[in-house]
Parts: C-alpha cells; sequence; structure tokens
C-alpha cells in the first residue's frame, strides 16, 4: 500500500488573482542600496570549460556569475540583444530591466531557454553585484536566511546500463558521499514509450528498493518517455515500491498529459525544468498539473524569476525542486535553498563539485548527504580569481 510521504503538503486551491500578485510583485530586497549603482561594463569569459559574466559598475564593483554550457550555442543573443540594454541603467532597477529587455528589440520573438539562458547569466551577475553592495549573501537579497545546508539525492543519468550496472553506480555514490537518497532515469528519453533497453525501467524499479532496503528515498525520472497510459503504469510501479517523487514521465510541452498522470497518480508528480514560462507555471499551480514544480534557475532566467514560481508554489502548498542544468547550478540552488521556505528536502548532487569548490575557495562541504549553504557576500566567486585572471574574454561590452 503506497504511503504519500509526509515532506509533501496537500494541495491547497488557489485563485487567479493571487498567483497575478505575485506575478506582479517586487521581490529583491534592497533597503539601503540609495545611491545609484550604474553598470559600465558587461564582459563574457570563458575558462575551465565554464562560461563566465562579469558585471563591472562605474564605481568598480564586480558581480560574476557562472552560466550553463548551452549558452556557447546562445551567447550572441546575451551580446547582441540582451547586455546592450542594460548598459549604463541603474543596477537597482534589475526587475524593471528584466521586464524591459523582453520587449526591447522584439526579444520576446526569441523566449525559451536559449534566450532566458542568456538572461539568467547576466541577473546572476547583478545580482552578485548588488549583494557586495549591500554586503549580503545572494540569497539575503531575498529575504532571511531560514536553512544552513541542503540534504543532496545522488543522480545517475545513465540509460546504457543494465539494472545490475546502475545498482552498483548508485551504491558507489551512496557510499562516497554518504547520500539518503537516489534518482535514476526510466524510460528511453522522449522514447515514445520505448525503454533504452528491453525491460530495463521495471526491473531497476523493483530492483532499487530490494537492494537499498525500505529507508532509501527513491526517485525516478521519465525524461518525457511516456504517454499518458503508459506513464500512469509507471507511476503505479513507483508506487509499489513507496518511491518519493516521479519527475517528467510525460513530454514536457504536454502539460495536459502531465497533469492527467498527476490526477490519476498518487505517488507526487514533478516537473518543470524544461518550462521557461512564468504564465504557464502559473497554470501548473492554478491547475494542479504536478505537485513538485522544477524550474531550472539557469533556463528559466534567473533567480527573481524563479523566486515568484516559489512563491506561488507556497501559496498551493506545493513544493520546489529546482532541475540542475549543469555545474555550478546547484551553487545557485543553495542560495536559493537558503530564504525559500518550500524547499523539497532533497536538492541534486551534479557534478562539477570540484571545479565549483574551487571557484568557491573551499566554502563547500559535501559529507553525510548534505552540503552547506556558502554565507560568503554575494555569490563568493573572487574578482581576482586565477580562473578568471587568465579566462578567455568572448566580448566586451562599454
Amino acid at each position: 500500500m503506497f504511503k504519500r510521504h509526509s515532506d509533501f503538503a496537500d494541495y491547497r486551491p488557489v485563485t487567479s488573482e493571487k498567483l497575478d500578485h505575485i506575478l506582479g510583485a517586487l521581490v529583491l530586497d534592497l533597503k539601503g542600496l540609495d545611491n545609484p549603482i550604474i553598470i559600465d561594463k558587461i564582459e563574457f569569459l570563458f575558462n575551465c570549460g565554464l562560461f563566465f559574466v562579469r558585471t563591472t559598475s562605474k564605481a568598480g564593483l564586480v558581480g560574476i556569475s557562472v552560466s550553463n554550457d548551452r549558452i556557447q550555442f546562445s551567447y550572441p543573443i546575451l551580446e547582441k540583444l540582451i547586455a546592450p540594454y542594460f548598459i549604463h541603467k541603474d543596477a537597482r532597477d534589475l526587475e524593471a530591466l528584466i521586464d524591459g529587455v523582453y520587449v526591447y528589440k522584439s526579444n520576446y520573438k526569441l523566449a525559451g531557454i536559449p534566450y532566458y539562458s542568456c538572461l539568467s547569466a547576466l541577473e546572476l551577475s547583478i545580482l552578485d553585484l548588488l549583494a557586495k553592495a549591500k554586503r549580503v549573501s545572494l540569497g539575503g537579497l531575498f529575504g532571511e536566511r531560514i536553512h544552513d545546508y541542503a540534504n543532496v539525492y545522488v543522480a545517475s543519468g545513465n540509460r546504457h546500463t543494465t539494472p545490475e550496472e546502475e545498482l552498483e553506480i548508485l551504491r558507489a555514490e551512496v557510499e562516497r558521499i554518504g547520500a539518503r537518497a537516489i534518482k535514476y532515469k526510466i524510460g528511453g528519453r522522449m522514447s515514445k514509450n520505448k525503454d533504452s533497453i528491453a525491460g530495463r525501467s521495471e526491473e531497476l524499479i523493483y530492483g532499487t528498493r530490494r537492494f537499498f532496503g525500505d529507508d532509501m528515498i527513491i526517485h525516478a525520472d521519465g525524461n518525457g518517455s511516456y504517454d499518458v497510459e503508459t506513464a500512469v503504469h509507471f507511476g503505479h510501479v513507483m508506487e509499489e515500491i513507496n518511491g518519493y517523487f516521479y519527475e517528467e514521465p510525460c513530454p514536457f510541452d504536454d502539460l495536459w498529459a502531465t497533469k492527467e498522470v498527476c490526477e490519476r497518480s498518487s505517488i507526487p508528480l514533478a516537473f518543470g525544468e524544461q518550462e521557461t514560462s512564468l504564465r504557464r507555471f502559473k497554470w501548473l499551480v492554478e491547475s494542479h498539473g504536478t505537485d513538485v514544480i522544477q524550474p531550472d534557475i539557469l533556463y528559466n532566467g534567473g533567480l527573481v524569476r524563479t523566486t515568484k514560481v516559489a512563491r506561488m508554489a507556497r501559496l498551493a502548498g506545493m513544493t520546489v525542486t529546482p532541475h540542475v542544468s549543469t555545474g555550478f547550478c546547484f551553487v545557485y540552488i543553495l542560495h536559493f535553498s537558503s530564504y525559500t521556505p518550500n524547499i523539497g528536502k532533497y536538492q541534486e548532487n551534479k557534478k562539477g563539485f570540484e571545479i565549483s569548490n574551487e571557484l568557491l575557495d573551499g566554502q563547500l562541504t559535501l559529507a553525510d548527504g548534505r552540503l552547506n549553504i556558502p554565507d560568503s557576500v554575494g555569490i563568493g566567486i573572487r574578482e581576482n580569481h586565477d580562473i578568471l585572471a587568465k579566462a578567455l574574454k568572448i566580448f566586451v561590452l562599454k
């Protein structure tokens, strides 16, 4: 008999008007920043496999962010259509600038992950700059610090492994970091019900519970592999092993199929990693189209927009467990976790910990299945860090 985990609250119906109020409200706390902070220079840099945005104010204050690796294909949008709008503007007007640049040069015609990945990279560098001006951590711009650490789950991106091979891979990672939660891939990824290896998914689901015992927290990710009927079937299989949550079983652009699976399953359904529209996030909350909201901070345009998603979800009693696109993104999730009351209990431990911790001068500790949340001013990357000093300048705007 499936028992829904106590980490998840019951859904609370919410009105469209209340959600619209959240979408229209400001989220940043800029008290004490009484003088203009004029953006003078924006740079796009590359080193050690990482893409950086560095924003400098006229007074010499510097903000630094790390983007996801997909920006290597879309950065001309940043260079030609986003960054020029921000030059010579007051960084304190960031929330208005985010709205304004959407209309500038008809950027709304490019809306989607390529556009919002560029916007998030710039937004996060400006947030770093503002946090330094206020002498607070990144999360301190959004609210009171209520969490000091995040529990992590071991995530495997494998689909080519047999169930036996996958269990051994997961076991090694669990033992390495002391994790109490795991997530693995099922289905064939946007595969129209085809499994990556015949019979792999069911065998893996049942095998993980037998292998790890009753206390392990188990997530499964379908990556859009199924139609409604097949998705419901695998939801029931996950219920048989008392799974924790069931992620993106249907194609990401089929919100209606996702909602139907949510209605026909007892296991919490998680969804939203590919989503970039705040109105569609609103629909998911208002319509109870999912149980767990999963915005990706870098895909979704940054922390301002993701905070609004979290606040809408909280109004409906829904949990927020952000997706991690690449590497350094989990650092932003840590800062996001610091002030978000409805943050999920377990966050993904993505590859890239070592280089991220090097950038942060060893501020992170990964042990006993948890990561500490940095309390440094801003994001925590030194302006004179050797990785930045040696970085290739792809473009500079003044």
